[in-house]
């Protein structure tokens, strides 16, 4: 077996070190030999194709710590987007021809299932790419992304990972400008970002192209990270001053060279600022803007739940939770949950970040996570095994009230698994914390990812395929869990918990109403202030991100009902025989993975131990 599954690497890895030019359309899979299972030949078939698109990818090749290609970006032209689909039907295709679905093991079956309908759900993204220009999204645009990605995965370790990185800074210019021209594509089609976007997108690319080498002040986040990468390299031995010289001379000329493209981009965004839509500019207002959201519920959520079905849910979840809280309170002595979160908001009155309060709430996260982590074995057969830290947002993308996010570690481990978390505005309540370290580090994202780059066994692609309702359910469910393990110090931790799944609920009401129903920035924005308990600064970033993001919000709360669901229903028919270690382990050690195919997993699951 251990020589099998090297050798299923080794073909991956040689086909990701193809030119990247082209999708292959005609790679057989290798020469069979009789002691190899109808599932390995699978797995051995998936990682030739595995690798064949990783060669087209290298930001996911760099992720995979694979350095072929890192020092170029994706190509994310229209045309490549098209050639990827042609690619997956076709790769489908010849996996139908080589194999029989009924001779594969169930746990094969999965595998194979999920690489035909990543080709389905490539088709879909390619019909609503259009309204995906780079810009676009809170979370996710480019004039951010691209520094982020350099900053927080592009891992230096030796010379050759540092001339990557400034091939990438020379390559950085392009790519802005080809993003560019994308948005204005869509712009020109009815598709235009809101005004609180330009303005975004306006104070990032300055803060990008503020201070040293442009101009006097502190170093330019770019600047600072690749002097530091560079002098962590010279100090370790592996780069000679004198060389590392001549590289920051020439990494200082790629940087001066972003200001430029830059400067395209705000131009653009200011010229675009007194036409920008405002108030109301969800879906609706797009053309073709509600068979677009529904194509984006269907690809988050992988049901075929509708707009209205998930608005209904959410409503009847907030009411739930708040019958849940206001129990909770009247055990701790208040009347109801106004009492409880008028004692809290007592105790803690609005206050403002400042160095001190950012070094508390970091030391605190970090030994409440480290805390948690030795909870897991009672729970969990498979455990992390890499490094967990939670860090500050960087400065060019925190905002006041921004969303915390994960993300994994690299598969060596070399990279830790990351939590980031925005640490300007007002401070939150400290009891808050707790939840969103089980949510984002353990057992939620952080664990989750750890998990999942480090299988082996299977096929290379499920340890980088995600599924926003598979990962955001776990993730919330994780929240649950940690209450479950007693990681919770007190009742108002528990509240607490309590409060962060009525935000995830209340979401469903607003992502929504807002694409769905016609409502304006302002209605969601009240809604989730006072029916989902976020203070205003919050509740507003929360909603500017629902709006450049349909659906996505809404993946975490039909994740995690799936999930109970599922345990519910394996504890009611299992009863003693109910492992909740085995059921864990079942969730997360085989990578992410639709809901529908999730369901049947678990049904399998429960047959097999109900007969042992």
């Amino acid at each position: 077996m251990t020589n099998t599954l090297t050798f299923s690497l080794a073909t991956a890895l040689v086909a990701a070190s193809l030119p990247a030019a082209a999708f292959a359309q005609t790679a057989a899979a290798p020469a069979q030999t009789p002691a190899i299972s109808e599932d390995m030949r699978l797995t051995i078939f998936l990682d030739g194709e595995f690798g064949r698109y990783v060669a087209t990818q290298p930001q996911l090749a760099t992720r995979l710590g694979i350095k072929q290609g890192g020092d170029r970006w994706n190509d994310n032209s229209d045309e490549a987007a098209r050639a990827e689909v042609e690619w997956r039907k076709a790769s489908v295709a010849r996996m139908k021809a080589q194999f029989d679905r009924a001779k594969l093991s169930p746990a094969a079956q999965v595998n194979y299932d999920i690489w035909a309908l990543e080709a389905e759900r490539a088709e879909i993204a390619l019909a609503n790419r259009i309204y995906r220009p780079p810009f676009y999204s809170r979370l996710y645009s480019a004039h951010s992304q691209l520094p982020d990605f350099l900053i927080n995965t592009h891992t230096v370790v030796d010379v050759t990972d540092l001339r990557n990185y400034i091939g990438r800074l020379k390559g950085m210019p392009e790519v802005l400008a080809r993003a560019l021209e994308r948005t204005q594509a869509s712009q020109k089609a009815g598709i235009n970002p809101p005004r609180f976007q330009f303005e975004t997108i306006i104070e990032g690319s300055r803060k990008l192209t503020s201070g040293a080498p442009f101009g006097d002040g502190p170093d330019a986040a770019l600047w600072a990270d690749v002097k530091a990468k560079t002098a962590a390299l010279v100090a370790g031995g592996k780069l000679p001053q004198t060389e590392a010289d001549a590289l920051l001379a020439e990494a200082k000329a790629a940087i001066l060279a972003l200001q430029p493209a830059y400067a395209a981009i705000i131009a653009w965004a200011e010229a675009s600022l007194p036409t920008a839509p405002s108030g109301k500019v969800g879906a609706l207002t797009l053309p073709g803007g509600l068979d677009y959201y529904e194509r984006e519920l269907k690809l988050v959520t992988t049901t075929d739940m509708t707009a209205a079905e998930i608005h209904a849910t959410g409503l009847a979840e907030v009411a739930r939770i708040e019958a849940e809280q206001d129990a909770l309170a009247r055990q701790a002595g208040f009347a109801d949950r106004h009492a409880f979160y008028a004692e809290r908001k007592r105790l803690y009155p609005p206050r403002q970040y400042d160095d001190a309060a950012r070094k508390e709430y970091l030391d605190t996260a970090n030994a409440f996570v480290a805390h948690t982590r030795t909870l897991l074995p009672a729970y969990f057969g498979e455990l992390p095994a890499y490094g967990i830290e939670v860090v500050r947002e960087p400065a060019f993308s925190e905002v006041a009230g921004g969303a915390a996010h994960a993300s994994a570690p690299s598969p060596d481990g070399k990279r830790p698994a990351r939590t980031y978390v925005h640490l300007v505005g007002t401070v939150p309540d400290p009891a808050a914390m707790y939840t969103l370290m089980c949510h984002e580090a353990v057992p939620g994202h952080n664990t989750q990812g750890d998990i999942q780059v480090r299988q082996q066994g299977g096929p290379k692609f499920r340890s980088v395929t995600g599924y926003v309702a598979f990962g955001e359910g776990w993730g919330l469910y994780a929240e649950a869990v940690c209450k479950e393990m007693g990681a919770y110090p007190d009742i108002a931790a528990d509240f607490m918990r309590l409060d962060a799944e009525l935000f995830r609920a209340a979401r469903l009401v607003v992502d929504t109403g807002i694409h769905a129903l016609g409502w304006t920035e302002d209605e969601a924005v009240k809604y989730m202030n006072e029916t989902g308990r976020q203070p205003i600064e919050r509740s507003r970033s929360e909603v500017r991100r629902y709006i450049t993001l349909p659906g996505q919000a809404t993946g975490y709360k039909i994740g995690m009902l799936k999930i109970m669901e599922l345990r519910k229903r394996a504890e009611a028919k299992l009863g003693a025989k109910f492992d909740v270690k085995g059921f864990h382990d079942l969730l997360i050690a085989s990578g992410s993975q639709p809901l529908s195919i999730l369901e049947r997993r678990v049904d399998e699951w429960i047959a097999a131990r109900a007969t042992s």
